[in-house]
């Protein structure tokens, strides 16, 4: 199985205790939803594109978005330091079902964005997960323009025609099309 193939869950933070138990975080909205999971497979800080599968033996959910996972084979303190770090992913075919307006980031790439008032603006290049919020990445007159990724904003994706629909504040294209009064003033002095 190959990273393209696959979604991340979320990352080993630490080790628990001395008999090889790891505590992980499960970056997804419902981490209950994952208690009867029995594979996950790693992608090791050292070799961050291989993937390694293991058996989970016994998962108990912790405070907040936190999971205490068992891992077949790994019995010792020793044996589940190196996992420290280490991201945790899942087949593509494991991902949850959406309604038919919501999207997964990695299945509305390409999609033309359009907006409510100015129609057809641009193509969805990337998505940033960024700690404040998530941006949808588009290119609009040749630039990058990043959409912040709210209800209020991006409102619901078409799968058949390949399109995601979003409401733009006014002013939000003008921030990336016109200089700024510094830039301006600058190229003016130059």
């Amino acid at each position: 199985m190959t990273l393209d193939e696959t979604y991340q869950l979320g990352y080993i933070i630490k080790t628990h205790g001395l008999r090889g138990h790891v505590v992980a975080h499960f970056d997804v909205d419902d981490p209950k939803s994952y208690l009867k999971l029995k594979t996950v497979h790693l992608a090791l800080a050292g070799a961050p594109t291989k993937l390694v599968e293991y058996q989970v033996e016994k998962i108990q959910p912790q405070p907040g978005s936190k999971i205490l996972l068992k891992l077949r084979g790994i019995e010792r303190i020793e044996e589940a330091e190196p996992l420290r770090g280490a991201q945790l992913h899942l087949p593509l075919a494991q991902l949850p079902e959406l309604a038919e307006d919501q999207f997964y980031f990695h299945d509305v790439i390409g999609f033309t964005v359009v907006d409510e008032n100015l129609g057809q603006l641009g193509t969805v290049e990337n998505f940033y997960e960024l700690p404040q919020q998530d941006m949808l990445a588009m290119r609009y007159q040749g630039q990058e323009v990043l959409i912040p990724v709210v209800d209020e904003l991006v409102t619901h994706a078409n799968h058949e025609k390949k399109e995601i629909y979003v409401k733009l504040p006014d002013g939000l294209l003008d921030v990336y099309l016109k200089p700024s009064t510094r830039q301006q003033d600058e190229a003016d002095e130059a």
